[in-house]
């Protein structure tokens, strides 16, 4: 055993180049002593791959006849990220019941010409080891597919038949209105009210008109949306020059063949297309308040139930994503950031953003506080969620109001430095994903024809200066407060205070006197 535990010492084996080199640590060396970091004689040497970065993230762009656009990204891999974007959404439903972009989400990839039902749509994409989504939002229908590259074909065609030929039968329309009817209970009863104050501050803020609009379909719509309604609106707004085929691990050649065989002089099933009927109203911000009183007592039960809460949301107007005061407005709501009071983690997590360190940690009573930034193409609006136990409303308005006025003082160099880089690392880190990478190229090319790269997002990121965000925000306050107020608002302050707390110096509300407490 020693013996062999006296070998083992005066023997080394390296691995280099796949080939075992033996060398003796010894004076009297058997072999000479090779270098580790020298080539081995007679080895040709290493060609590694080079790729130019930015040829790499270029998205290629071809509009065809019809005026489809056609936007693609390499990316090396076995799959691929293929889907066709409408400019259609909520915003556009003004000549029409609310609720239509919401039906046809959950009616995507249902029964077309050429598949007798959802069941052989799913089937024909597990064959290339596929997945299939569709998502609205107030601007935009997304109809995506994840598959194999080399299915691309069947993609694009199916693709094709689910935007441009639904049967929407009567059974599949039911089966919707069900569905819709689920998820409208369920956002009312869930303990996580992001998702309805979202909507109340939307319409708060662009009173009945575009994204003011409400985006999920109201309880009575639900009966009143049926296959002639969807047709019409469909003829309007599904129409080749307001889609885009984008797609990323794949060819650009290959996506424009495909793209001219299925997509190029394809008749939709509801007949051509008559895109005077589009709805291209400027939003107009009008601020206001939207109030929901309800009993949170019980939206939580369960062996680690939340505790009643009253959930308040003040927003006030930003600009559209297309304007140049888009990032300044970025870089200040990575800098505002905040989370739940529970969270854990670092630098990482927000930790160091302003309603950590301002709120959350200075009021442990304050349940959560964060900021959300929402952006258009004709207009935005940047808010801050709190929510604490009802009796503490006032003190917590109070609270987000001279956050929003501070954030017109000058920011620190280490904080804005600190926002700028998180901002940079979240956008780069967001990228390496394939159906995030489909998104951002599909989103952009959509609303601007054309794509700013990564890199170039990072200098315009990287040139924001403090008194860019001062200015933006010294704007901003200029506007009307968008409120939404969910839960026991019995201690809610008035819509005029909040108003008045946002137009003083120091954000603070006006006192009220009371004869009784």
């Amino acid at each position: 055993m020693a013996a062999h535990m006296s070998h083992c010492r005066s023997w080394g084996r390296v691995q280099r180049f796949g080939i075992a080199v033996y060398r003796k640590y010894s004076s009297g060396s058997r072999y000479p002593n090779i270098s580790l970091s020298a080539p081995l004689p007679g080895i040709p040497k290493p060609v590694f791959a080079s790729v130019d970065g930015q040829e790499q993230c270029e998205t290629k762009i071809t509009t065809l006849e019809n005026g489809l656009k056609v936007a693609s990204q390499n990316k090396f891999g076995q799959f691929c990220t293929v889907g066709i974007l409408v400019n259609s959404g909520s915003r556009h439903e003004t000549k029409y019941p609310s609720g239509i972009a919401h039906f046809l989400e959950k009616l995507a990839f249902s029964s077309t010409a050429q598949y007798g039902s959802k069941d052989e749509i799913l089937l024909t994409l597990e064959k290339h080891g596929g997945i299939c989504d569709c998502q609205t939002s107030r601007d935009t229908t997304m109809y995506a597919v994840s598959a194999e590259v080399k299915g691309l074909d069947t993609i694009v065609s199916l693709l094709s038949d689910a935007v441009l030929q639904p049967r929407l039968l009567d059974e599949e329309i039911e089966m919707t209105r069900m569905a819709v009817r689920f998820e409208l209970e369920d956002l009312n009863m869930r303990p996580d009210p992001e998702p309805l104050l979202t909507e109340m501050i939307h319409a708060a803020a662009y009173r009945g008109n575009t994204v003011g609009l409400p985006r999920f379909c109201p309880v009575d719509n639900v009966e009143k949306i049926d296959k002639k309604l969807l047709h019409t609106y469909l003829r309007s707004y599904y129409c080749p020059e307001r889609m885009v085929l984008a797609g990323v691990g794949i060819e650009h050649e290959q996506l424009v063949a495909c793209a001219r065989k299925y997509l190029l002089d394809v008749k939709p099933v509801w007949g051509a297309s008559t895109p005077t009927n589009v709805d291209l109203s400027v939003a107009q911000y009008t601020g206001g308040i939207v109030r929901m009183d309800k009993d949170m007592s019980d939206v939580s039960l369960g062996p680690t139930p939340i505790p009643e809460l009253t959930h308040i949301m003040i927003g006030l107007e930003s600009c559209s994503f297309l304007e140049e005061d888009f990032i300044p407005f970025a870089v200040l709501n990575m800098m505002m950031g905040g989370g739940g009071s529970f969270s854990a983690g670092g630098p990482g997590k927000g930790m160091f953003t302003r309603l950590y360190l301002n709120v959350l940690n200075r009021h442990h009573w304050m349940y959560n506080a964060t900021s959300y930034h929402h952006s258009y193409e004709d207009s935005g609006l940047l808010c801050i969620h709190a929510s604490a136990d009802p009796r503490q409303v006032r003190e917590m308005v109070e609270i987000i109001t001279r956050e929003f006025i501070q954030m017109a003082g000058t920011a620190g160099e280490m904080e804005l430095a600190r926002a700028k880089t998180q901002l940079k690392s979240m956008l780069m880190m967001n990228l390496e994903s394939r159906p995030v990478i489909f998104e951002d190229v599909g989103r952009q090319v959509l609303a601007t024809g054309k794509r700013k790269l990564p890199h170039e997002l990072c200098d315009l990121i990287s040139n924001i200066t403090a008194s860019d965000i001062k200015r933006v925000t010294t704007k901003m306050l200029r506007s009307k407060p968008a409120v939404a107020a969910l839960g026991d608002l019995t201690e809610m302050p008035s819509y005029e205070h909040i108003q008045a707390a946002l137009s003083s110096k120091d954000g603070r509300l006006p006192r009220m006197y009371r004869l009784f407490r």
